[in-house]
């Protein structure tokens, strides 16, 4: 069985100024590749050759930069968006273009070595079962600049409190049919529905603790640049 995945790519990118106002916040370059290209690369990988893309800011320039998705090895179906939708609606106005049952869903700006493969059997599991959960999400530890986590994970169900908290990776597996009850065209936030599904026990999640970054700003960027670029450096010879 395939299945669908999307990679989030609307937003406007405004911790990324100036570099995000020509171009879209995906496709600054990171290691000799837009951020983009990692994600999907990896998909790919893992075996998902149709990806759902949404675009709004310089969508154009997205478009142009991975066309079809040829190139790279997999199909591209586009959802432009006039205005962003935020994440809910944006994910809701693409649900059409994604196949029906589990899809993963992924953002844009995200770097990890996070093995998507790994995930197939639970979407197998999910696909086949009649009962929760419906959506599962990877979480990591606090970052810094999100002490305080967003969600407990507590023998495998997430909880919004009873514990210490943990931040969404911007990785999970949804049943689109969660998205499809919604309107389209609309400006919706995740995070509410997040909090509405968790308290009906629909949702599951595992931790991370590997390779992970959410690209936010230019100082993210150039972190990351530098990090990868010594990671593919050869060895200095002896003397």
């Amino acid at each position: 069985m395939a299945f669908g995945a999307m990679i989030l790519a609307a937003g406007r990118g405004e911790r990324m100024r100036p570099l995000s106002d020509a171009c879209p916040k995906p496709l600054l370059p990171v290691g000799n590749k837009p951020l983009i290209v990692w994600q999907i690369e990896a998909l790919r990988a893992a075996g998902f050759d149709d990806i759902v893309i949404n675009a709004s800011h310089r969508a154009e320039r997205l478009v142009d930069a991975l066309g079809d998705g040829g190139p790279l090895g997999v199909r591209i179906a586009w959802s432009i968006e006039p205005e962003p939708l935020d994440t809910a609606g944006g994910i809701a106005t693409a649900s059409p273009l994604l196949p029906a049952g589990p899809a993963l869903i992924v953002s844009g700006d995200l770097w990890s070595r996070f093995d998507y493969a790994s995930l197939l059997p639970r979407m197998r599991a999910m696909a086949s079962a009649a009962a929760p959960p419906r959506v599962h999400l990877v979480l990591v530890p606090n970052p810094p600049y999100h002490a305080a986590g967003d969600f407990a994970l507590r023998d495998g169900r997430l909880a919004g409190d009873g514990g210490p908290r943990l931040t969404y990776g911007s990785i999970g597996i949804h049943d689109t049919a969660l998205f499809r009850e919604l309107p389209r065209g609309v400006t919706l936030k995740l995070l509410p529905l997040y909090r509405q599904w968790i308290a009906a026990g629909i949702v599951s999640g595992e931790l991370y603790a590997g390779p992970w970054a959410n690209v936010g700003t230019p100082d993210d960027l150039a972190r990351l640049d530098a990090a990868l670029h010594a990671e593919a450096a050869p060895p200095k010879e002896s003397r």
